[in-house]
């Protein structure tokens, strides 16, 4: 007889109700490189849901450096960047982003959720207090909450809100947690009027810049570059590699003493192994292309400009967004899916994004363009969202 109370038993119920709910997740196969032509599950479409923004996840000289970098360093770093996983290519690609950020150190982590994690668990804990955007990514969310410290989430984009909750904290050490870019509505924060509450409330300020770095300014510095923060204005900055510069892991850049907090206390940076030394020097290339290359902004915003009036002329809820993340507003989620389902019938890729990434009520398709798409791709994009409004039961903006 079985066990009523295996794990399978206990575990089925869970996986049941998400799916009866319309909020299931399937994994796909991709079958081709990040370019806007893909192969999935060995089907072609047209992809609109890459963080490759600048395309440079499949660029020659992205793949060259990777490739003679393996052949010098090979595969793997073997260890922690504190025993023996270190590379030059590390140190050199640490040097380079402190350059570009106008920042006095960078510090290489293995992805951005553990660059998240790391820095705020060593910058706060008991006694002390955080204070984050709703609408966060999870991975600070998470870092907030197991830090230790008293973990608050104040209203989006909401500095009276923020204010209110800061006159209320006794705590010394105060941090101010938000996404430069927004991963699931695509806009930004307000930087420059939390930098001076910040300055105000003798707080500091974090940015996680995850979806700005590489897109935003005029020579692709993000959020910061954009607003024109120093490091005095935002001492903590965070970017990831895996979107616009096409490759893998993330950093943080600050002044000396907090990276050198950070190499001390931050646990995973100490416990994990580095990334592949051929990663950093594919991420070098990627940030000579990222600062050679400004068409691809230019083109990318073109691409935005032109999906933003062809989307609102089909009356589709938009978002504040001048980003690469255009997200659809839909509200259910089995519509929701419903319209992905008949866009990809039409070769069209597009993710349907359901609570609990987003709230309940604002499932959405979140639409991403890279610098590798063309006008004519968004006109296709276009035209199937057209038809697709026309045949989907409900209006599409409700």
């Amino acid at each position: 007889m079985a066990n009523e109370f295996s794990i399978d038993n206990t575990l089925c119920s869970a996986l049941e109700e998400r799916r009866a709910a319309n909020l299931y997740r399937n994994r796909r196969v991709l079958e081709s490189p990040q370019v806007p032509n893909v192969v999935v599950d060995g089907k072609s479409y047209t992809a609109f849901c890459s963080n490759d923004y600048l395309g440079l996840a499949n660029h020659p000289a992205v793949i060259s450096a990777f490739q003679h970098a393996a052949n010098q360093f090979g595969v793997g770093s073997g260890a922690s960047h504190l025993v023996a996983g270190h590379s030059s290519e590390h140190h050199a690609l640490e040097e380079e982003l402190a350059a570009f950020t106008g920042r006095d150190r960078a510090l290489l982590f293995s992805t951005g959720y553990m660059a998240n994690m790391g820095a705020i668990t060593a910058l706060v804990g008991q006694g002390d207090a955080i204070f984050e955007d709703r609408l966060n990514h999870a991975s600070l969310l998470d870092a907030g909450l197991l830090s230790g410290a008293r973990f608050q989430r104040f209203l989006h984009n909401d500095l009276e809100n923020l204010q209110t909750r800061l006159d209320k904290t006794e705590a010394e050490r105060k941090l101010i947690v938000v996404d430069g870019v927004f991963s699931m509505d695509g806009d930004c924060a307000p930087l420059p009027e939390l930098a001076a509450l910040a300055k105000k409330n003798n707080a500091w300020l974090m940015v996680d810049d995850a979806h700005g770095f590489g897109c935003l300014g005029k020579h692709g510095g993000g959020s910061a570059e954009y607003f024109g923060l120093s490091q005095h204005d935002l001492p903590i900055l965070m970017g990831t590699l895996g979107k616009a510069f096409g490759t893998f892991g993330a950093f943080v850049a600050g002044s000396e003493t907090l990276i050198e907090t950070l190499i001390q206390f931050s646990r995973s940076y100490i416990y994990t192994t580095a990334m592949p030394p051929a990663v950093a020097a594919a991420t070098r290339a990627s940030l000579r292309l990222l600062q050679e290359e400004h068409w691809r902004r230019e083109h990318l915003q073109q691409l935005i400009f032109r999906f933003r009036s062809g989307a609102q002329e089909l009356g589709l809820q938009l978002l504040d967004s001048f980003s690469p993340i255009q997200p659809i507003i839909i509200g259910d989620e089995a519509r929701t899916l419903a319209i992905a389902e008949k866009l990809a019938e039409r070769g069209i890729l597009i993710i349907a994004i359901r609570p609990p990434t987003v709230a309940a009520g604002s499932s959405r398709l979140r639409v991403t363009f890279s610098a590798e798409h063309s006008l004519a791709q968004v006109d296709q994009l276009l035209n199937a969202l057209s038809d697709v409004v026309g045949t989907s039961s409900g209006s599409v903006g409700e």
